[in-house]
This record gives C-alpha cells, structure tokens and sequence, in this order.
C-alpha cells in the first residue's frame, strides 16, 4: 500500500491481496482500507470461528475512527480497541481471537491550528506494518510472539527464528481474554511514504529483502499487489 500522495489532506493509494492458502478451507484474514486508514486483521479459533473475529474488528475499528479525514487525534484509538476486545470475546466466548496492525492518518495536536498530519501504526500480535521510506524498507511494528520474546532476550538469533517451532504462537491478541494492549508508533508524513501492512501469512512467505526489492521496483500499489499476492511465484501458498 502507498503512503499519502501530497494534497492538502494527505491520503492513501491503495492495492490488496487475501488468499486463504492451502492448508486451511476459511479465509480467516481481514482487511479495511480506506483513504486515510488501512488495517488487517488475522482471525484465530478456526472454522468460521476466526473469520468472525477479524471480520468483527475491523468493522468496528472503521466505525469507532469515524470517517472524516485528518480528525483523529492518537489518543482516540485506544478506546475504539478496548470496544473491539470486549465485543469480541462476548460474541465468541473468549474462543475466538484475532491478531489487528495497520495505520492511521491522524493530527498529532488536532485541536490547535498547528495540527500537522502523521502516521500512527498499530498493533496487537504478530501481523505486521512495513515503512519503505528514503529507499529503505523498516518494520515497524514489532511482533507479540513466543520467538519474538527469545530473540529479544538472546535465546534465538534472527535466522534461528526463522525456523523456530513455535514461531506461530502469540501472546497478544483481541478477543481471547488474553493480553490485548496494543503497542503505537507516531510517525512524521512527509507525504512520500509507502506502507504494507500484512499477516504472517505474508511475512512467513516472502522474506524482507524480497518485499524490498519488489517496492524499490514497483511505485504502484497495485503492481506490487500482483506481485506479492497470492498469485506471485515468490510464495509458496502454503498457509
């Protein structure tokens, strides 16, 4: 997905892709894209139980932002989530979670005339939200995992994590009375960035060099969808 083209609202460009894979018979991701939010959501508890679950948060994420663009203050985002988690462990009993990452157009100081606009990214599990900015592709969410934590504390090199067993299990997640607090990053828009937003289906996949080099080739969002959909040669379709 594209970051804002300049205008005097800055916005979004976007492209997407969803594909269930081979192993499961649900789709259980999400997403939401609009011009000034984009977000994905990727369902756990199986069978429709998980497909529920992501499809419930976004819809109340997109209905809790409002849709007025360059309004929303970061501190409004924190009770919106609080909503989602709750309304989603009362549909599902607490069996039924999702993970939720994405960003949001925002004023870091919306009540004032000085209201400059930025980008706030959010997450809760393990999906994830890339920057490509300056020629340099950044993730900037950092994942609630099992092996995130090891990598963290020494236990697992970044390539040893890449194989770990266990490297699907998260601590943080909507929906499971589990540890639902989400983790945020402000960042300055200077109207050029280019964001992906993504679960693991697709980071498991396709390593960071190749998303890199696929964004450094492809300025549009919707060629790079093709070429890092579920169509492209460089995933093997196997989640």
């Amino acid at each position: 997905m594209n970051g804002p083209a300049p205008s005097t609202v800055p916005s979004f460009r976007y492209g997407y892709a969803t594909d269930r894979g081979l192993r499961r018979a649900l789709n259980e991701d999400s997403l939401l894209a609009t011009d000034r939010l984009v977000a994905i959501a990727d369902g756990m508890g199986g069978h429709e139980a998980g497909e529920v679950a992501s499809a419930l948060c976004l819809k109340l994420l997109g209905e809790g932002l409002g849709t007025v663009p360059g309004r929303t203050d970061p501190d409004q985002l924190g009770a919106p989530l609080e909503r989602t988690d709750q309304q989603i462990i009362d549909v599902g009993a607490g069996r039924a979670g999702t993970t939720l990452t994405g960003a949001v157009l925002v004023d870091e100081m919306a009540s004032t005339a000085a209201a400059q606009p930025q980008l706030l990214v959010f997450n809760v599990g393990d999906s994830r939200t890339y920057l490509w900015s300056h020629d340099q592709l950044q993730q900037v969410s950092i994942d609630h995992s099992e092996v995130q934590e090891m990598v963290d504390s020494g236990q697992l090199s970044p390539d040893e994590a890449a194989n770990y067993p266990r490297r699907h299990v998260i601590t943080r997640a909507l929906g499971i009375n589990a540890d639902s607090h989400p983790d945020f990053w402000l960042l300055p828009v200077a109207g050029t960035e280019r964001i992906l937003v993504c679960s693991d289906g697709l980071s498991s996949e396709v390593g960071d060099e190749k998303i890199e080099e696929i964004l450094a080739y492809f300025p549009d969002p919707q060629q790079v969808r093709r070429r890092i959909g579920p169509s492209s040669p460089h995933r093997r379709r196997t989640r």
